[in-house]
């Protein structure tokens, strides 16, 4: 049984509301130098970030936490300042609303538009992941949305103090503070799914069980995905050189990730020469593989069972399997594939062609990593998460995810009576946009 929100949750989801109103009334300038103040308070609330940041992981180590929760969970320099390059990026990308995406003119002096508008407001659920609440609020501001934030206990102290340093970032801008709030309860958590009429989307970034869960129980519109289920097809016409390096990188790049691949399917007619070094490559990047019998023949050790093909590792883990042709790997992969990013790896074109047109999942690639699915390296600057339903928004989801439409209708005294008597008649003359 979900519990009803607190009358504090309830007040502080309504100042929410009230921020974004506002927030998505200001110009385009404002949006972009509030986000660039973002950045700049993060800069100098750096120190204090990280040190914040060792607490959830001294934290993590002594609960024992999941290594794959911890690398999300750790956040050090490096990861720190790509994060902020990352928030400078979405201050500069172009202005998503105000965009006439509809203009015609109905009948003399009567004209309809389409434009563009924010969402209003954002529920984003997150497990560890600290740096996803510099992403998602700087989204969330440059779109004119606001926010309301609850990431995972084990991130805490990261989250608060980025939401300290966000927020001091806006006390210097047009964009009121309270625009970003942070939930810290799961009781917080719990209540923000029955926040319809407050908020506007709930995205959540986490396990298939979080996911899962949400998604059951919420009126609000969800957006993501449960699973992160990636594969890569080694096709017979594949060059044997370039697969062992995709393979690699889309398996232990970061195994973490949603985008890392848990299959590895490859074509009996070039297992024979393939797979044997595949096996010694993966064995000294310390990637336990599970394979079916043909698989095994060839060199993996361990015998992947039925549930391996429909489990997300998240870790140094990878299934194999050898399938007899393109329709066998389509077929596994029509099965088992979580729709998020599936990859083939060959040099005949029209297999290409084929797989690219037949896979149903919001990324797919040819010759290259499946780590590629991700906002920042699409030049999004950021994403609020990553979705594998088939409506849009899909795949990596930045600043055009977040924003709706509205239509707008200018008349001078008309009236559908007049239409109606056929009196007079519409036009519908497309006018330059």
């Amino acid at each position: 049984m979900i519990p009803d929100p607190s009358p504090d949750l309830l007040a502080r989801a309504a100042q929410v509301r009230r921020s974004a109103m506002a927030l998505g009334q200001l110009s385009d300038d404002q949006r972009r130098q509030a986000v660039l103040a973002m950045a700049a308070a993060l800069e100098r609330s750096r120190d204090a970030i990280l040190a914040a940041n060792q607490a959830d992981l001294s934290a993590a180590a002594a609960e024992d936490l999941a290594p794959a929760l911890v690398a999300r969970l750790k956040l050090d320099g490096a990861k720190l300042d790509g994060a902020i390059t990352g928030v400078r990026q979405v201050a500069e990308l172009a202005d998503p609303l105000g965009r006439r995406q509809l203009h015609t003119e109905l009948d003399e002096g009567l004209v309809l538009e389409r434009v563009t508008v924010p969402l209003g407001v954002l529920g984003v659920i997150f497990e560890a992941r600290p740096d996803a609440v510099m992403q998602i609020a700087s989204l969330a501001i440059r779109s004119g949305n606001g926010a309301l934030l609850k990431g995972g206990r084990e991130a805490s102290h990261s989250c608060a103090a980025i939401l300290t340093a966000l927020r001091q970032g806006l006390a210097g801008s047009a964009v009121a503070p309270d625009a970003l709030e942070l939930l810290t309860s799961r009781e917080e958590s719990l209540g923000l799914l029955k926040l319809d009429g407050l908020v506007d989307l709930i995205i959540p970034r986490g396990s298939n069980a979080l996911v899962r869960f949400i998604q059951d129980n919420t009126r609000i519109p969800v957006l993501g995905h449960a699973d992160g289920i990636c594969h890569l097809f080694v096709d017979r016409a594949a060059d044997p050189d370039l697969a062992l390096k995709v393979a690699l990188d889309s398996k232990t790049q970061y195994p973490a990730a949603c985008n890392a691949i848990e299959t590895l399917l490859v074509d009996a007619a070039i297992a024979p020469a393939f797979l044997p070094r595949a096996v010694a490559a993966f064995a000294a990047a310390g990637v336990d593989l599970r394979g079916d019998a043909a698989a095994m023949a060839l060199g993996v050790s361990h015998a992947a069972s039925d549930d391996d093909w429909s489990t997300e590792y998240s870790d140094l883990i990878l299934s194999v399997k050898v399938v007899s042709d393109l329709d066998a790997a389509l077929d596994h992969i029509a099965r088992h594939g979580s729709r998020h990013t599936d990859a083939i790896c060959t040099r005949d074109a029209a297999t290409a062609d084929r797989f690219l047109a037949a896979v149903n999942s919001a990324g797919v690639y040819l010759n290259c990593s499946t780590r590629f699915a991700d906002g920042f390296r699409y030049g999004f600057g950021a994403e609020v998460g990553i979705s594998t339903q088939t409506l849009p928004p899909r795949g990596p989801v930045g600043l055009e995810g977040l924003v709706t439409y509205r239509y707008r209708l200018r008349g001078e005294g008309h009236i559908a009576a007049d239409y109606a008597s056929g009196a007079r008649q519409f036009s519908h003359r497309s006018l330059p946009l």
